[in-house]
């Protein structure tokens, strides 16, 4: 019996591992589509103000990974608390993107 329950956690512990490592490889090519991007918000930040177009664009990416991180941590999972997720992504995303647009 305890072996059973070590090879159910090494499987476990292999999966969840498996999934970290995935998204820390799309967040590092997202990371390197975005450099372009970023050079331009460090252009544009020493201009005055940032559009809502542009800001839009950052408030979209940082409520997406905001967003995923409370999905991970949350332990239901995306389809667990889907409901709750679409209401708040779009809070969270006028919020920011608000925010952004006035204080850059």
């Amino acid at each position: 019996m305890v072996g059973e329950a070590d090879d159910k956690d090494k499987v476990e512990a292999r999966k969840i591992a498996i999934v970290l490592i995935s998204l820390v490889i799309v967040l590092g090519i997202s990371i390197l589509f975005m450099l372009p991007m970023l050079s331009d918000i460090i252009t544009s930040h020493l201009s005055p103000g940032m559009g809502l177009k542009d800001s839009a664009v950052i408030s979209f990416f940082v409520t997406t990974v905001i967003m995923l991180i409370f999905t991970i941590s949350s332990g239901d999972g995306l389809l667990g608390e889907l409901q709750f997720i679409l209401g708040s992504f779009f809070l969270f995303f006028i919020i920011i993107w608000l925010l952004v647009a006035w204080i850059f």
